[in-house]
């Protein structure tokens, strides 16, 4: 993506909106339904799942209301850092106000001292985010490339090989797929290689939209790749 197209992106759109700025909100809210995943992820390692469903819910509000995009840096363009932030300054602020949300019937914060300690810097809960946002962008790029194939009438075949496009394949792994397909070895190998690699280009256009320029771009591709394999260690 060259240097001027990051200035119609989703976040860039928001970093320069005016006051009734309908675009630039509608742009908002979709970065903010990208990000719940992440943002509940790290909720819930301080509150149970109903409060933490609260919180998330009146923390968008927020966002989208109290224009706290206002105090973004726009020379430090990277939403993810601006929301988590904005996340760590919400929570604090609801456990000290001992606000309660107006949801429903209402509920009371009541993060413990412990955990309000780990908000500021531990590595559990931002850990928890990246990996929960490194996941969220990459089954965004995966729908993208989804779609695609299924625009180009190729959905059933994409379908049939989605699953060896994110694992590691083993030896002679492709022959069986092939068989069932009536295809060659070499000829799904060529087709899987070719959807990794259109994955990849899904997945810098997702991550894109919430940048301001390429050098964010670079940092934001290399956090996902660190969070995704920190991921994968622990699952191992």
């Amino acid at each position: 993506m060259h240097a001027g197209r990051f200035e119609t992106t989703h976040w860039s759109l928001v970093l320069g909106a005016g006051e009734q700025d309908a675009e630039a909100r509608g742009a908002l809210a979709v970065l903010c339904a990208r990000y719940r995943p992440p943002v509940l992820a790290y909720v819930r390692r301080h509150a149970g799942l109903h409060e933490a469903e609260d919180l998330v819910q009146a923390f968008f509000e927020r966002v989208l209301d109290a224009r706290l995009y206002d105090r973004a840096d726009p020379t430090r363009g990277r939403f993810r850092n601006f929301l988590l932030t904005a996340l760590q300054n919400f929570l604090h602020h609801q456990h000290e106000a001992g606000q309660r949300l107006k949801r429903g019937a209402g509920v009371t914060v009541s993060l413990e001292p412990e955990a309000l300690e780990r908000l500021a810097g531990g590595d559990g809960p931002e850990s928890e985010f990246d990996r929960a946002w490194a996941l969220a962008a990459l089954d965004g790029a995966l729908t993208r490339l989804r779609r695609e194939s299924e625009r180009a009438g190729r959905g059933a075949w994409f379908r049939a090989l989605e699953p060896y496009v994110l694992e590691p394949v083993e030896r002679d792994g492709y022959h069986a797929l092939a068989e069932r397909m009536g295809s060659k070895p070499n000829t799904i190998a060529v087709a899987v290689g070719r959807l990794r690699q259109r994955l990849r280009e899904h997945v810098r256009a997702e991550l894109s939209e919430t940048v301001h320029s390429e050098r964010d771009l670079g940092d934001e591709l290399h956090a996902l790749r660190d969070a995704l394999a920190h991921a994968t260690r622990s699952r191992a």
